[in-house]
């Protein structure tokens, strides 16, 4: 753990000390790219630009960037595929009406920018979408009745009670 900058240290020094010591330690050798310059980005290219490629390199989700309205229209896009993966229907249900709830917020909050429509899903649809992919539930196996089992019979026994009168 990083330990807390000494009062009367700027920021700067401290810093700049724990870079040394790191150094020293050998902490920085061996990283990848050490020794070559950073790529250099084109003239039009813009921060946001850097950024999403960044992002992908690194497999995040860019959804999580995008502003809320075009968050929501992008994971409307996306639920069919999300709720395949969703072991029951009640979780698809729950999916689809938490989806709605954060529309109806979304329709209730003043917009900033130009307006986006982000419509509702129909969970009942969803549901059926989800159904018709999912494969077809196999047939339960056939049990083989078991064979009766085999009963000795005590022939002693039996002739033994047999002679005796009734």
């Amino acid at each position: 753990m990083t330990e807390r900058k000494p009062p009367g240290v700027s920021f700067e020094s401290w810093v700049e000390a724990q870079i040394a010591r790191g150094m020293a330690r050998g902490d920085f050798d061996d990283l990848p790219g050490a020794g070559k310059p950073l790529p250099r980005r084109s003239a039009d290219e813009t921060a946001y630009d850097w950024v999403l490629e960044k992002a992908r390199q690194e497999d995040l989700d860019i959804g999580a960037m995008l502003p809320p309205g075009l968050a929501l229209r992008k994971e409307r896009e996306d639920l069919p595929v999300r709720v395949a993966r969703l072991p029951s229907e009640a979780a698809v249900r729950a999916h689809g009406e938490d989806f709605n709830a954060r529309v109806e917020q979304f329709w209730r909050r003043p917009q900033e920018g130009p307006p986006v429509v982000v419509a509702q899903v129909d969970v009942d649809e969803l549901v059926a979408g989800w159904r018709a992919a999912r494969p077809p539930a196999p047939p339960p196996p056939v049990v083989e009745p078991a064979p009766p089992p085999h009963r000795r019979r005590l022939f002693g026994w039996a002739r033994r009670h047999s002679d005796r009168p009734g």
